[in-house]
């Protein structure tokens, strides 16, 4: 057979041949990144939470239509709308919902919740196995908040949750997007601090309209304005572009949010505010990165960290189902910057590009990416988490019942758990 090969491959390889082979071949995944061809990513695991999953709680939906076949009111609260994931020390994990119906005003019913789940990738189900609510028994809050004089329970028109993380004293750190503000809570989702407002650098001071923090319309300060419009012209920052990722660093000693848009009038529309807080004096330490997006048009899902200099971007166009575009996770180093800090970026995963070769899903008949070549078509995928140093966990938020991405115009998404095997290992840290 070897004289059938090209000479350099018909004669025997020296010790040193072999490692420049090995190089080239370990190394292929990188290049192929860098010339703008998706690494070669294998699907592992896929379990699926059923769209329609309910957990106990007050009747929701009051303020929204109906969509893919599915009629609000519902009975109690419905389990969805994904936007972290954090492993538990039993093996479980906690997953944690967004503001609910999509805006301020049509979640008032919904209650902010962090889920405890338990995929079984061997069955391909997920488990809800308990909750833990939101809350401001201690009125830290200074503004009124919908159950303000009742059980203090927070809502989806309170605070917009988009990012979760666990500090190494057993709290709780959330971003959100309405403040756009940092919360920190107990074990039991109670607030320990009034929200935290979000600075910014002196770079972009002439973009802030006169503001002393990033504001978003949705902004408490803004709210006895007489409109939307009015809203918009005091805000700095657009609505829904607030904190939609957040990174800790292995130590738990940082936190990293992240914004999703730029702000108003900031004229380069792709560059997205990272900035440092410092956990223990609980400020920020005005070291600050800029992300750069792909597409003026493009938004971004999630940032974790890796270890304490490298993390994970999930970076997404607005499209779902066959029209879906653009579904990446990149990987950033804060070392690695520009002379205005922005980022560099390489392409980690390729989310409509994952080949199933284990076959775990099957081609069916209307369904969008399923089969050998397997996609994650969805319009929102705010979820990734390092499992080890060659697999991840990546979850979509379904926004119930509005997307319809895998199964267009038959069924609202599900909640899909994969598990991604990458070409090479991550330099993983954990604290």
């Amino acid at each position: 057979m070897l004289r059938s090969l090209s000479p350099w491959f018909a004669r025997p390889l020296s010790i040193v041949g072999v490692c420049m082979l090995l190089t080239l071949l370990l190394t292929l995944p990188v290049a192929q990144a860098r010339n703008g061809k998706p690494p070669y990513v294998t699907l592992e695991g896929f379990a699926v939470l059923p769209a329609d999953t309910f957990a106990p709680g007050p009747p929701s939906g009051f303020a929204i239509q109906g969509a893919n076949g599915r009629t609000p009111p519902f009975t109690n609260q419905p389990v969805q709308g994904f936007s972290a994931i954090l492993r538990k020390w039993n093996g479980n994990y906690l997953v944690m919902s967004d503001n609910g119906f999509g805006s301020k005003a049509n979640s008032p019913d919904y209650r902010l919740r962090w889920y405890e789940v338990k995929p079984d990738f061997s069955r391909g189900t997920v488990d809800v196995v308990g909750y833990t609510e939101l809350s401001d028994p201690d009125r830290l809050i200074p503004f009124p908040i919908i159950n303000e004089h009742t059980d203090r329970v927070l809502t989806g028109a309170d605070f917009d949750l988009e990012s979760f993380r666990l500090a190494p004293d057993g709290t709780f750190w959330f971003g959100e997007e309405f403040g756009p503000y940092l919360l920190h809570t107990d074990i039991n989702g109670r607030l320990l601090s009034p929200p935290i407002p979000t600075p910014y650098p002196a770079v972009l001071t002439p973009f802030a309209r006169g503001q002393a923090f990033i504001q978003a319309p949705e902004h408490p300060d803004f709210r006895n304005l007489p409109d939307h419009d009015a809203r918009r012209a005091a805000a700095n920052l657009p609505g829904s572009r607030g904190f939609e990722g957040m990174a800790i660093n292995p130590a738990g000693t940082r936190l990293y949010p992240m914004l999703e848009g730029a702000l108003f009038d900031d004229p380069v529309r792709t560059r997205l505010l990272i900035q440092e807080f410092d956990l223990a004096t609980k400020q920020y330490t005005g070291n600050y990165w800029f992300y750069p997006m792909s597409d003026p048009g493009h938004a971004i899902g999630e940032l974790t960290a890796i270890n304490d200099h490298e993390l994970l971007v999930i970076e997404r166009d607005s499209k779902e189902g066959r029209e879906a575009a653009f579904k990446r996770i990149y990987q950033i180093d804060l070392r690695l910057i520009d002379a205005d800090r922005t980022l560099q970026k390489t392409l980690l995963v390729d989310l409509l590009s994952i080949t199933d070769k284990r076959g775990l899903t099957r081609e069916e008949p209307g369904a969008v990416g399923l089969g050998s070549r397997f996609t994650f078509p969805f319009v929102t995928i705010e979820a990734v988490y390092p499992v080890n140093r060659r697999t991840l966990i990546v979850v979509n938020d379904n926004n119930y019942p509005f997307s319809s991405g895998r199964r267009p115009g038959i069924a609202p998404d599900d909640n899909e758990f994969i598990l991604l095997r990458l070409p090479e290992p991550l330099n993983l840290k954990r604290s």
